[in-house]
């Protein structure tokens, strides 16, 4: 009998029987994961993590910058440059060819000794994080091109062995820790088994069709992975755990573990949902319990998962990316994007510091945090550029913080155009920042602390405020106001409470660009 079988058949079954290459000699538990968890209030279940509630600290937060970092900002050409660079024909592989030849011959390997971190100077940058209002920040731990960015225990691939030869993200905590900034750590490792795929194939076209590329070589499947990865070379990149061997995944909870045992974040972002069930639990509870270890038997820790089931009953901390929820949300979430691209592109055009305000503010108001990622170019020093947006927040931030830091949702988000069910759109998913509007002088926006009540006004051009939530009959119910002031502005305002609205005279002199905060203390 003659037995037959696909080629995506054949690899599969190869997968299953291969030992573990790429990933070490350690063993799998058949029922799951090997690692042992630390002791504490959390069991790798679905049922315990549904326990966990947000930290103070992370809901008092609102702020949080991030370096989107690694071996690929060393090409300066922006993200996804490890995957794109074998994707024939695209912007990235072509400029790879151009510059350093084709990647049959000069693989991703080849230009991480290219990454040297020459002018990061991680104490000096927090200092800069600091002083623009970030109350955390986080590190790159691992980006989905297999690159450990700590002193890795489990791959010979990480900035400790190879580029800048330094332990990245320890030196990160240090300065972050020393400056009072809570330090997290964000990793994207977990569909690396797929995203690097690319690296297997060859060229379908020209003189090098059908040579393969740098992948392909054993030596080095612990950085492009085995050749167990070729059956997704021919299909759209599914950002799901189908597929992936057990001998990823548990060499996947290796290094998280590793990462949290040894740098004990307080917050660990993964970039997507929740990963490969048991060993992803098993992550969580193991960061819930180091943190409790810390603090008393309390966790202080956060982690982020992209996916709303994931976060729906306790267990984490909800993230969007490039995401602005409509309305106010009953627990802490984060919105998480960048100035520009997510790894460093030169040239590119950053956001305002006004875009950065009015997103901040906008997330705020519906109890959020903003973690916006500053990418830093090969050198590890901001550009001219970058210092422009960074210095406007500051700015900003130097006058209007006290509304944002450690404040509350007011009964409604805000008021104005930029409520309307035409200007904002109806479904909460993410990658909707671009299609919010800008806001205006007829834009409000609140936030509470204590008998404070912040009324953002996010334009500086009216000369007149009427704010109608604080109107006497607003469905609000506010009651009687006592005192307005403005943030930033040492006199005296002009205002009056009717019926239809708080209205305020606006002074000629504003305190701070892009939007101004009323101090509201009601009677």
């Amino acid at each position: 009998m003659k037995i037959t079988m696909t080629r995506r058949e054949a690899i599969r079954l190869f997968g299953a029987a291969a030992p573990l290459l790429a990933y070490g000699k350690g063993l799998l538990a058949e029922n799951g994961p090997a690692n042992p968890i630390a002791p504490g209030p959390f069991q790798p279940s679905r049922d315990s993590l549904h326990a966990y509630r947000a930290p103070e600290w992370f809901a008092d937060a609102k702020f949080g910058i991030w370096a989107h970092w690694g071996p690929q900002s060393a090409i300066e050409d922006g993200d996804w440059y490890a995957r794109n660079m074998y994707i024939q024909g695209s912007a990235q592989n072509l400029y790879h060819v151009e510059t350093y030849g084709p990647p049959s011959k000069f693989g991703y390997k080849d230009t991480i000794p290219a990454w040297k971190a020459a002018k990061w100077d991680p104490d000096h940058l927090i200092s800069l994080y600091k002083k623009a209002g970030a109350k955390y920040f986080v590190s790159m731990g691992c980006h989905h091109d297999n690159f450990d960015l700590w002193n890795s225990k489990h791959t010979r691939w990480n900035a400790v062995n190879m580029g800048p030869k330094r332990d990245i993200v320890g030196e990160w905590k240090k300065a972050a820790t020393a400056q009072g900034l809570k330090f997290g750590v964000s990793e994207h490792l977990w569909i690396s088994y797929k995203w690097f795929a690319v690296s297997h194939g060859a060229d379908k076209t020209g003189p090098l069709a059908g040579v393969p590329y740098d992948g392909v070589n054993p030596a080095d499947y612990d950085l492009y992975h085995d050749a167990n990865v070729a059956q997704f070379l021919d299909e759209p990149l599914g950002w799901n755990d189908d597929d992936i061997p057990m001998s990823w995944k548990q060499h996947y909870l290796d290094r998280i573990d590793d990462l949290v045992n040894n740098y004990q974040p307080d917050l660990l972002y993964t970039d997507g949902h929740l990963p490969f069930e048991e060993y992803g639990l098993s992550m969580v509870a193991n960061l819930y319990n180091v943190s409790a270890g810390r603090h008393g038997g309390k966790t202080m820790a956060v982690y982020n998962s992209k996916r709303p089931n994931d976060c729906e009953i306790g267990t984490c901390v909800l993230d969007r990316e490039r995401g602005v929820l409509d309305e106010i949300s009953a627990n802490p979430w984060q919105t998480d994007t960048c100035i520009g691209e997510w790894h460093y592109k030169r040239g590119i055009q950053y956001k305002t510091p006004k875009k950065v305000v009015d997103l901040l503010v906008d997330i705020v108001s519906k109890n959020g945090n903003l973690l916006l990622n500053f990418p830093l170019p090969n050198s590890g020093q901001l550009d001219a550029a970058e210092m422009v947006t960074l210095d406007g927040i500051t700015r900003w931030m130097e006058v209007n913080s006290e509304g944002i830091h450690a404040t509350r949702p007011w009964k409604i988000y805000g008021e104005g155009p930029s409520t309307t069910t035409a200007a904002a759109p109806t479904a909460n998913t993410m990658f909707n920042e671009g299609k919010k509007p800008e806001l205006t002088a007829e834009d409000i926006r609140f936030t509470r602390k204590g008998d404070d009540l912040f009324v953002f006004v996010m334009g500086t051009a009216a000369k007149e405020a009427a704010i109608r939530a604080l109107g006497t009959e607003s469905e609000q119910k506010p009651g009687k106001i006592a005192s307005v002031a403005m943030l930033g502005h040492d006199g005296r305002l002009e205002w009056k409470q009717d019926g239809g609205a708080l209205r305020v005279r606006m002074p000629s002199q504003k305190p701070s660009e892009h939007a101004v905060t009323l101090k509201v203390r009601m009677a």
